[in-house]
């Protein structure tokens, strides 16, 4: 500890941020690889009426903070030798934390734009065919199945139909559906 009480304060200070912010960040690096902080910046760290906006990022968070203090105190200690003038180091040294966060949010909002939605949503196989896998029974005497490929997956879902009875193997197209997990289906 003899090397920092040798140090000028304001190189000092950033050396006292700079270490235990590095720890943090390492540590939340790691959770996040692991997957064990998934929802970390998407909450934010105190009550506020944020929760109405639909942002993928919030401004004020742990992990935010972490980053802006890691931009700041490492650019301080690194711009300490060449910028004498202290309110220009530490302006500099703000702008490089916020610059920081901002580069951590574009990188977020990147990483986002790469996830799917594949929920299934019975409304997809709306006008698409089908093939009955299991009978279905003439109008109003019970329901069959059939199989519907719907974005490359193949579902088996339950069927009916307003006509006659339709065999398995036959063809049909779906008309409509009841909204939850039944389709409405007819002969081709």
């Amino acid at each position: 500890m003899e090397f920092f009480s040798t140090l000028d304060p304001l190189l000092r200070t950033f050396w006292y941020i700079a270490m235990p912010v590095s720890v943090i960040f390492l540590v939340q690096s790691v959770m996040t690889f692991m997957g064990s902080d998934a929802s970390d910046g998407v909450q934010a760290d105190f009550d506020s009426n944020l929760e109405g906006a639909d942002t993928p990022f919030q401004l004020f968070s742990f992990r935010n903070l972490i980053n802006f203090l890691l931009g700041f105190s490492w650019s301080g200690i690194s711009f300490y030798a060449t910028i004498s003038n202290s309110v220009l180091l530490i302006s500099l040294s703000a702008l490089i934390g916020v610059l920081f966060v901002v580069l951590f949010f574009l990188i977020i909002t990147q990483l986002q734009s790469l996830a799917e939605d594949n929920t299934f949503k019975i409304t997809e196989t709306l006008n698409k065919q089908a093939e009955v896998y299991l009978p279905i029974p003439a109008a109003g005497k019970g329901k069959g199945k059939v199989l519907i490929s719907v974005r490359g997956s193949v579902h088996e879902l339950d069927a009916v139909t307003q006509g006659e009875k339709i065999e398995t193997g036959t063809l049909v197209r779906v008309t409509d559906t009841d909204g939850k997990s039944i389709l409405i289906v007819k002969s081709l």
